[in-house]
């Protein structure tokens, strides 16, 4: 029993540190098969009752619904979503990858285990009764809030809950659309913001082993099937430089019309629940094929099946149905819907662009997988996971020339010239949220304060017999704790009391003398520093926030033994902090 506890304490303590590698990945790998296996009910979930319902079987058919179904479903599904979300507390009601954005950003990856409930509900809820939305919000929201849950539970460094929370993103992806590349690069790229090797590491093994086991039960094809395909000649590049501009611009209005919507959310939820659900039937009614998750009017785009006027229609009420419920505050996901957005997109350009130059135009398909990585690019902010993403959909290498040049064409268009910020940035705002991405901020996140902290330390009540007070300097302590009532109340330099004690000899040691003369540790000359704890979970943005709130210059870090049993591990100062970081 205590050679565990020894190993569970060392590798809580080794997780607190920049190079535990085989800790982490360890970590990643028990993440992928957490969140794999959530992955595969959260799919089972939303596919069996759609199969029921929808004609054929066919999770997908929501075309061949009759009219007044197609307006129906959604306003059902949407009225059903806010019923639910009106009997829930505000912090349950949260969901979304903006929920794990805010929490990693500001409460360290801690997840709300009751709020996976809240997001599994809505997410079969809103792909059921056909919305147009996708499914990798909830997972990416479940994979992590499981992973965050995990690393409280056995009560990891916060650090290493950051990293569980990337590595519950990715494998979420990676078993969602069997794309473990772009699984990784959203995770580093979107949610944690960072790439180091310490991060790498966990989060690729996660992806993989989600990877594995989606691929047990789905195989291993592409989510889209897609014939092999190239641009035809370089007259082609240019067409694709004015195809980001145009995308970059869709993707503007986009996010616009989404944070035009944002300012109705402070109404009650079952009003705004149902002009979501009446506004997105009443383009379903019209136009079936923007419910549901949409890949297969995806595929049929990138086979070149489909008309220039549906393709049109498609990318105007792909682009309305998805962002204003979105904006009304209803909790669907949108990468799904962006990357339909983009298909449509892409194709209807593509289409033109084949009717003014026949002879050195591409296949349609080709532009119609373009715009997709364009669109998710532009909307996400995150050109490199759109083009991981794009590859790995499509299974098509000779995408990737055009579509590096496209997303980053974009990009430029929707922040440059639009100055429109990635859509999870501007949920945030409507909230109130902004994400803090600094360097130092990230660099200190990353690392525990057990990482730092100094053990050389001696703890004692304030009062002290002379006589032994030499007795405290035996092992040569660097920082003395004192106490009052068993609580820690300031800290000491040792060698401010080695000064004293050098300064003031203990009365009759050499005469016998049996008077003993009380020290009282707060009352001697010295640079004392007013002290308060913090737990050892915690990471050193954690302690720098801490001490700037209460205005000192040291923190004593505690571990919790049983409710109010506790003990010291170390000091940690604002110095140490402020060396750390301007070394890194």
């Amino acid at each position: 029993m205590n050679t565990n506890i020894f190993t569970l304490e060392h590798f809580r303590e080794r997780l607190a540190h920049l190079d535990a590698l085989p800790q982490y990945a360890l970590l990643g790998v028990l993440s992928g098969v957490i969140t794999g296996l959530i992955i595969l009910i959260f799919r089972l979930a939303i596919e069996i009752p759609l199969r029921f319902w929808l004609p054929e079987n066919n999770p997908e058919n929501f075309e061949s619904l009759e009219p007044y179904l197609r307006f129906v479903a959604p306003v059902t599904g949407s009225l059903v979503a806010g019923f639910i979300l009106n009997y829930l507390s505000k912090d349950t009601q949260k969901i979304g990858v903006t929920l794990v954005l805010e929490r990693l950003n500001f409460h360290e990856g801690h997840l709300r285990l009751q709020n996976i409930g809240t997001q599994f509900l809505m997410g079969v809820i809103s792909l059921v009764s056909g919305q147009s939305a996708g499914r990798e919000g909830p997972a990416i929201h479940m994979g992590a809030a499981c992973n965050s849950y995990l690393g409280r539970r056995f009560h990891l460094p916060n650090n290493s809950i950051r990293v569980l929370v990337g590595c519950g993103t990715a494998a979420a992806i990676s078993a969602s659309f069997n794309t473990p590349i772009a699984g990784v690069i959203f995770a580093m790229e979107v949610v944690m913001m960072e790439y180091t090797i310490t991060g790498f590491t966990p989060v690729i093994l996660a992806s993989v082993t989600a990877a594995v086991i989606s691929r047990m039960v789905y195989g291993a094809d592409t989510a889209f099937d897609v014939p092999a395909m190239s641009i035809q000649s370089l007259w082609d590049i240019p067409f694709t430089i004015l195809m980001g501009i145009i995308l970059g611009a869709i993707a503007a209005l986009f996010i616009q019309v989404t944070r035009y919507c944002t300012r109705f959310q402070h109404y009650h939820i079952l009003p705004r629940a149902l002009l979501a659900g009446m506004f997105t039937g009443t383009i379903a009614f019209f136009i079936p094929a923007i419910m549901g998750v949409g890949y297969d009017s995806v595929n049929q785009a990138l086979l070149g099946n489909l008309g220039l006027s549906m393709l049109c229609i498609l990318t105007i009420g792909k682009l309305f149905a998805t962002a204003v419920p979105i904006g009304l505050g209803m909790p669907y996901s949108l990468i799904g819907p962006v990357i339909v957005l983009g298909a449509s997109a892409g194709g209807a350009l593509g289409v033109i662009g084949s009717a003014l130059l026949p002879d050195y135009s591409s296949d349609i398909g080709m532009y119609s997988m373009l715009g997709m990585g364009a669109m998710m690019g532009a909307v996400l902010q995150a050109p490199l996971a759109a083009l991981m993403a794009l590859l790995e959909l499509t299974g098509n290498s000779n995408i990737i020339l055009p579509g590096m040049l496209i997303i980053v064409v974009s990009n430029l268009t929707t922040r440059v010239i639009f100055k429109q910020k990635s859509i999870f940035s501007t949920l945030l705002a409507a909230q109130g949220v902004h994400l803090r991405d600094a360097p130092v901020l990230q660099a200190l996140s990353r690392t525990g304060v057990a990482r730092l902290m100094n053990k050389n330390i001696i703890s004692h009540h304030r009062h002290i017999p002379m006589q032994e007070a030499a007795d405290l300097l035996l092992n040569k302590p660097e920082w003395i704790i004192l106490l009052e009532d068993r609580t820690p109340i300031s800290l000491l330099p040792a060698a401010d009391l080695a000064r004293f004690l050098a300064e003031h000899p203990p009365l009759g040691e050499n005469e016998g003398n049996e008077d003993i003369e009380v020290l009282d540790l707060l009352s001697i000359p010295g640079r004392r520093r007013e002290i308060r704890p913090i737990h050892r979970q915690a990471t050193l943005q954690e302690a720098l926030d801490t001490l700037h709130q209460y205005h000192i210059e040291a923190l004593y870090v505690e571990r919790v033994h049983a409710p109010m049993i506790t003990s010291v591990m170390g000091i940690v100062t604002r110095q140490d902090i402020e060396n750390f970081y301007l070394h890194k």
